[in-house]
């Protein structure tokens, strides 16, 4: 693998600013091979040596992979001239890898949200052909029946002519506002919304809590992220 410098290679985990980089450097708590490092310029093929900070042994990625629980008011989007991105949640070190989001979910809606800058495997996942599932918890105004299911199962035709495949509606509480967990294997424009506005049942609330095999980690608040683990980035390969 071609050297690159290590201020960088240890920013790459998210954990540290280049700034923050040079002071360890400075008071010896990155070690190479053992052996204190001179500098934060100092260029070294990552996978070849041992980087440890602060006694920890760095674990190196070529990519990053970001998990969001993204916050209603903020738009999918690395810039965007109309308001806030999910980027703006990030700090400086991650913004500056060029990361971007793993497809949308709207304004207003919260949840799951993939951050990377390895665009192969991003888009494999949003793929139709490769049928990722994606889940969403919503809210709605109405009450939802065993025919509502039915005809997600089947697909439908929406007035405007959308073409939706057949998705998944599991009821979780039927009432005047019912709760329910929606499965669609595609990602068109407001598609959760406008299939359950098509059966009369408006979304008060939408949240996306599963990609695939990945769920949202229940311990990240709203608006909070952390890196993937390694078995999670496995995961996403074999999809």
């Amino acid at each position: 693998m071609e050297k690159q410098r290590l201020d960088k290679i240890i920013a790459s985990t998210g954990k540290f600013s280049r700034r923050e980089v040079k002071l360890l450097v400075r008071q010896g708590r990155v070690l190479v091979d053992g052996l204190p490092a001179r500098s934060g310029e100092d260029k070294v093929d990552p996978q070849s040596v041992e980087i440890t900070v602060n006694g920890e042994t760095l674990c190196y990625r070529k990519f990053t992979w970001v998990m969001l629980n993204k916050p209603a008011g903020y738009l999918s989007a690395t810039e965007d001239g109309r308001g806030p991105t999910v980027l703006d949640l990030l700090p400086p070190e991650l913004k500056k890898q060029g990361l971007f989001p793993v497809g949308r979910l709207d304004k207003d809606t919260e949840g799951l949200l993939l951050l990377t800058n390895e665009g192969g495997l991003a888009h494999d996942l949003l793929s139709p052909r490769h049928h990722v599932d994606k889940v969403y918890y919503t809210r709605v105004a109405g009450r939802l029946t065993e025919e509502d299911c039915r005809a997600f199962a089947a697909g439908m035709t929406l007035d405007d002519g959308l073409v939706c495949q057949p998705a998944g509606l599991k009821i979780l509480k039927a009432g005047e506002e019912s709760e329910a967990h929606v499965t669609l294997r595609e990602g068109k424009f407001h598609q959760v919304k406008r299939m359950l506005a098509f059966r009369g049942k408006p979304v008060l609330y939408l949240e996306r809590v599963q990609m695939g095999n990945l769920t949202l980690d229940p311990a990240l608040a709203r608006g909070e992220f952390r890196l993937l683990t390694e078995n999670e980035e496995a995961t996403l390969r074999k999809i």
